[in-house]
């Protein structure tokens, strides 16, 4: 057998109130809402930061906390439900309130989103790619957390390699495989974070859409990459050539952040 690095045993409950156990699984959750809110608040108070652009305020930035929590919950289990396993919904669908046992779609989760703070901005008379801006500037911190989670839980674990750093998962059968939750963690979290955090710094919170189409596309490459070394959802497995359905899913994703950005880019800058 390969060398491997043992798997840190880690409890998916972090500490349990009275019968009500408190996972990390719910907690990255929670924290990547509360730090993005924080980071938010923080970047709609730097008006240097959007030129002489109108921007959303820090009482908006409080409301797209509820709006974003409930368009990532219900878009991202609607999406699971959907895309990865709706033959067992179908046959079960009192299990689709069990968000506790997991399974949720990013991809669900962005779409969801994307239409709360559209509403939310209709509703405060905003300019809706300000708010997507503002919103995926601050969506990898969630990405991180939530891939740490999948690490503890764990779940969606990557495919058989003989590589030094390979683990035995729970769970997952006697075979090493790759912790592509770390990978993805590192690529869709940290990484596109820091992407995304130069733009802005370098001035592209006054084009209006451009951060967002930087994300789009980030996140879908990035995904894309991840996807490789992912072992697919067993219930889909590989879907044609070596495709997976969160390969499929990031394409879209890729096109219309191009399409955001060229038009971005066709923008005029707001100036200080």
């Amino acid at each position: 057998m390969p060398f491997v690095i043992a798997y840190p045993m880690i409890d998916p409950v972090l500490v349990s109130v009275g019968p009500f156990p408190i996972r990390w699984y719910a907690l990255a959750y929670i924290a990547g809402l509360v730090l993005g809110w924080a980071y938010a608040q923080y970047l709609v108070r730097r008006p240097a930061l959007w030129g002489g652009g109108a921007r959303p305020d820090a009482a908006c930035i409080d409301d797209l906390l509820v709006y974003a929590a409930l368009g990532v919950i219900l878009g991202g289990r609607i999406g699971y439900v959907l895309f990865y396993n709706l033959p067992f919904f179908l046959a079960n669908p009192l299990a689709i309130l069990q968000l506790w046992q997991g399974g949720m779609s990013f991809h669900g989760g962005f779409a969801g989103t994307a239409l709360a703070v559209a509403l939310l901005a209709r509703a405060r008379g905003i300019s809706v790619l300000r708010l997507y801006d503002v919103v995926c500037a601050v969506v990898p911190i969630g990405i991180f957390l939530g891939r740490i989670a999948n690490f503890i839980k764990p779940e969606l674990w990557g495919r058989p390699t003989d590589v030094a750093w390979a683990m035995i998962f729970p769970g997952a059968g006697p075979l090493p495989r790759h912790p592509s939750q770390l990978y993805e963690a590192t690529l869709e979290g940290l990484v596109l974070f820091l992407v995304l955090f130069v733009a802005v710094r370098l001035g592209a919170l006054r084009r209006p859409g451009l951060v967002t189409g930087i994300f789009a596309v980030g996140y879908g490459a990035a995904r894309v990459a991840s996807e490789f070394f992912r072992e697919p959802d067993p219930q889909l497995g590989f879907l044609f050539g070596g495709a997976t359905m969160g390969m499929l899913l990031s394409l879209p994703m890729i096109a219309v952040g191009g399409v955001f950005i060229g038009h971005a880019l066709r923008t005029k800058a707001a100036l200080a």
